[in-house]
């Protein structure tokens, strides 16, 4: 019997008994691994579930998937849960349907517990129901990696207070009872096979698979995920092949991390605030920072340990619900090298660690573009595809084109583990199951969207006048209100998955005033002034606005803006000349496409500054949560999709 024959229950049942027996002191030397379970990529069996399914409240049943045209279809149902960013993504047929991170409905950011309502509206969205789920993916895999797993609960105390505290979890995603809450059923009755599909390569084919590219590389870079912390490999067709890793306890994301904290941001998902910090430093201590983070064989690096406790002190996320949380993984060796820690928010921001931000975030440059040099080198592949939270990093991103060698880069904008339930879904449709690719993601509103009657709801409720506008006119008034300096609310379509406002749940502003940045802050956003704001311009302007043309469509890549073009927009101008461009075509979305329009033809500036529509909690997902924002702040105007409403 091999690893793809033995259930789930068989890996569980292994691995809930190294973690009680090594967690009461009662394994001394190595563990046994039963035949099969020592190694590859295996999936368990099957499970049931009833067709009886609830949909959302005031929402009408929509047509059966099993009524497309006829034809047997594939239903691929993706579950990233109890992890940061839990979340769900739905593939029919080949087709990414819909994906959505469950803090958007519970409004706790990075939401770890099981995404019960990003299935329920997956499945709505795209009229399925429970019996015609197929298969249901689910990011990670308990079984990869099962030796080094084994061995790291056996010889530390943090591996054996890990495998307690995670042991729970496993068993709860076991149950099909999870999953049948989850889609209103009875327990027992639902026919799709589940396949745990381990982290990394989730990472992975989350950018890959619904690539443009026939052929790529590919690369994670992570914190860690079952053990693992960067992969990479190439992908061709419908297939992935690894080719290398980095395993635990050796991270670029702990890396980042643990600078970040030093650095006295310690809120989970701090690392782009040193991002932006590291900007309006110098790398002045470059020389050390390349001590704590080495190079290694050229495609692996390696921590210094003294300055990390992760792996003796590891304190994993609240994996039960609420908002992920992480205890500090830096440790004394970062203050022996570099001095005091900043203990947090209250305690100025001095030179001193906007230096170590910039040194920080310029090792990671070189270590990440070193490895994707050699990638390009092994692989004589002309494209990349990346993900991982670490894929997150613009100003890396921004460079890949220029210094590695790739001439394409494709960067999944759900990049960080809310992406996993995509990568997971794709990783069984093609890799496992063999069927061909025919989706491109060349865009990212893949949520919830609401009628027109649900706006006018929202707007009547809250006590607000508005007109209704034909698209033009609304446009038109809109681009208006902006180039006059007012700040809009802009609510349309579909929700974006990913981290990034991308046009449909986006405040804007007029990017040609100077203190419109400062101003939003005081106004709405309420954060540190050294984060930049990001432009979205017309794909086709971006060469005449930007150093580099390449398309990029989800806010990921930090281009320099041309230096006889940075007064025209100093508002989302970066202190370093840089911008975090998102650029639009009209075909991925016309009517913010026809908004920028229409504001360059006032303006001669075919750019807006664009931000998340929110204050501080989740992106807005309803047309309640955008109103409830728009009065409780400082916003001028409101485009509630056709409506229209003014602040007198």
């Amino acid at each position: 019997m091999d690893h793809h024959t033995l259930s789930f229950d068989t890996h569980l049942k292994f691995i809930q008994d190294v973690s009680f027996r090594a967690a009461n002191g009662l394994i001394r030397g190595p563990t046994p691994i039963p035949r099969g379970l020592a190694g590859g990529r295996g999936h368990c069996g099957r499970s049931t579930l009833d067709p009886d399914f609830g949909w959302l409240p005031g929402r009408p049943d929509p047509p059966s998937v099993s009524s497309f045209s006829g034809r047997v279809v594939t239903v691929v149902l993706g579950i990233n849960a109890y992890h940061s960013s839990a979340s769900a993504a739905l593939i029919v047929d080949g087709s990414v349907e819909s994906a959505v991170e469950e803090e958007r409905f519970t409004r706790q950011k990075y939401e770890t517990g099981f995404p019960h309502r990003s299935i329920r509206y997956c499945l709505q969205q795209a009229g399925v129901t429970p019996a015609d789920i197929d298969h249901v993916a689910v990011a990670g895999n308990p079984m990869a990696n099962l030796l080094r797993k084994a061995w790291f609960a056996v010889g530390s105390r943090s591996g054996r207070r890990l495998v307690r505290q995670r042991a729970e979890p496993l068993a709860q995603l076991r149950l099909k009872g999870t999953l049948a809450e989850s889609l209103g059923v009875g327990p027992g009755k639902l026919r799709a096979k589940v396949h745990p599909v381990e982290h990394h390569i989730a990472h992975i084919a989350s950018a890959y698979f619904v690539s443009p590219f026939d052929r790529a590389a590919v690369a994670s870079f992570d914190g860690f995920g079952d053990m693992v912390s960067a992969m990479w490999g190439v992908g061709e067709g419908s297939k992935l092949r690894i080719m290398g890793e980095v395993a635990f306890p050796h991270s670029l994301g702990i890396y980042y991390l643990g600078f970040t904290q030093y650095l006295g941001f310690n809120r989970y998902g701090d690392e782009y605030k040193v991002m932006g910090l590291a900007s309006y430093g110098e790398p002045e201590y470059l020389e050390e920072v390349r001590e704590v983070l080495r190079l290694r064989d050229g495609m692996g690096f390696e921590l210094d340990m003294e300055c990390f406790r992760h792996a003796r002190e590891i304190q994993p996320m609240v994996w039960k619900g609420g908002p992920a949380k992480l205890g500090p993984v830096w440790d004394e060796g970062l203050v022996r090298r570099f001095g005091p820690i900043r203990s947090g928010p209250e305690e100025p921001v001095e030179q001193r660690h906007m230096n170590i931000a910039s040194s920080m975030q310029k090792r990671l440059e070189e270590v990440e573009l070193s490895m994707l040099r050699t990638l390009h080198d092994r692989t004589g592949m002309a494209a990349v595809c990346m993900a991982g939270g670490v894929a997150l990093n613009c100003v890396v991103n921004g460079r890949i084109r220029r210094e590695t060698g790739f001439t394409d880069v494709y960067v999944q904008p759900a990049a960080y583990d809310g992406g996993t339930s995509l990568g997971a879904a794709a990783y069984v449709y093609h890799h496992r199951l063999g069927h061909p690719r025919r989706h491109v993601m060349d865009h990212a509103y893949l949520g919830p969207e609401f009628a027109p009657a649900e706006c006018r709801g929202a707007l009547d409720q809250a006590g607000l006048p508005y007109v209704e506008l034909k698209d033009r006119a609304l446009v038109d008034r809109t681009a208006a209100a902006l180039a006059g300096g007012k700040i809009v609310g802009w609510f349309q379509g579909r929700m974006e998955f990913g981290p990034r406002a991308l046009g449909n749940r986006s405040i804007l502003a007029d990017p040609r005033r100077p203190e419109m940045k400062d101003v939003l802050n005081a106004r709405i956003k309420h954060r540190e002034p050294f984060r930049p704001f990001a432009p979205s311009i017309l794909e086709e302007a971006t060469g005449d606005w930007f150093e580099d043309d390449h398309p990029s469509p989800f806010m990921l890549m930090a281009y320099d803006v041309k230096k006889s073009r940075r007064d025209d927009i100093p508002a989302p101008t970066h202190v370093d000349g840089t911008g975090r461009l998102q650029t639009v075509s009209r075909r991925q979305n016309p009517r913010y496409h026809d908004l920028i329009r229409a504001f360059g033809d006032r303006t001669g500036v075919p750019v807006l500054l664009n931000t998340s529509f929110n204050e501080n909690e989740p992106i807005c997902c309803t047309p309640g949560e955008a109103v409830d924002t728009f009065r409780r702040t400082r916003m001028d105007v409101l485009a509630l999709g056709s409506l229209y409403v003014e602040k007198a």
